[in-house]
Formats: C-alpha cells, sequence, structure tokens
C-alpha cells in the first residue's frame, strides 16, 4: 500500500484542521478502494528536534507575513520559519514532492506567498493552495493532486 507523506507546521490551528480533514478523506478514499493511499501526519514546531527525512512528503504551509503588499514590502515571514528550516536541514528538501499554501484571499497579493517562496527558494513545485481551512472540494482536489504526484515522482508502494 502506497502512502502520502505530509509535513506542515500550523499556528492558528488551520493547517493543522484542513490536514487532519485531508487524512480523513484519505481514509474513506481507501476503505472504498484499498489502492488508495492513507495519509501520515508530521507537524513541524519550535519543539520540533530536526532529523532527516527518510520518505518522500508533500509540505504545507501557511502564510504569515509582517504587512505590506507581499510583493516589494512586507514579505518578511513570520511564525513560519521553522519548517523552511527543517526542509533545508541535510537533504530535506531533496525529498519534497511539492508544496501546498494556505492563507487568507482578502490578503491578495500575499496569498500563499510563502509556499511559492518555498518552492522557488527550495526547487520544488508549488501545487495547490486553500483558504483558511478549506472545504471538502479542496480535500478531494488536493487529495487527487498527491496521489498523482506520488505516482510522477516515482514514490514506491513502501513510502
Amino acid at each position: 500500500m502506497s502512502t502520502i507523506n505530509i509535513l506542515y507546521i500550523s499556528v492558528a490551528g488551520n493547517t493543522r484542521s484542513f490536514t487532519q480533514d485531508l487524512q480523513d478523506y484519505a481514509e474513506e478514499q481507501h476503505s472504498k478502494d484499498a489502492t488508495n493511499p492513507l495519509i501520515t501526519l508530521k507537524e513541524v514546531s519550535e519543539e520540533t528536534d530536526f532529523e532527516s527525512e527518510q520518505k518522500p512528503y508533500f509540505a504545507f504551509v501557511p502564510t504569515y507575513l509582517d504587512g505590506g503588499n507581499g510583493v516589494d514590502n512586507g514579505v518578511k515571514e513570520l511564525m513560519t520559519n521553522v519548517l523552511g528550516e527543517y526542509i533545508a536541514y541535510k537533504d530535506n528538501r531533496k525529498l519534497c514532492l511539492g508544496v501546498i499554501g494556505s492563507g487568507n484571499r482578502n490578503f491578495g497579493l500575499q496569498y500563499c506567498l510563502t509556499a511559492k517562496r518555498y518552492a522557488r527558494d527550495y526547487g520544488f513545485e508549488y501545487l495547490d493552495n486553500y483558504e483558511l481551512r478549506g472545504n471538502p472540494t479542496d480535500c478531494k482536489r488536493i487529495y487527487e493532486t498527491m496521489k498523482k504526484n506520488n505516482v510522477l515522482k516515482g514514490v514506491s508502494k513502501e513510502a
């Protein structure tokens, strides 16, 4: 059975809630068809001991910036830096299959800017996004995107 591994950070609980919803959705899909992968979750926080990841994963990151417009000012990351540091630790970036961002669309150009910057800075794909805690449509779409990328990137059944 293949598994989708998710590494995430949650500041206000929105990302944690969404990834748990994704995990529940995957369990439902797996119960209908055992070829559908289950999801494992790993939350990174200030208390996390850095370690070398052993399996490919998808990164989920919300956006918290210091104000401004997100283009020429207001691009200083707040509260999510530890996830970027964890991804940069040793060879962890090499196992990232892509990043999914979240945020509040009210912030215009800053919406999901952190995920877009991770993709650019670490050299993996920006795959998708959802607003705040997401919804069932987001769960279905993002699950399918991760399944497709698991296969495209050649993730083995043991992963």
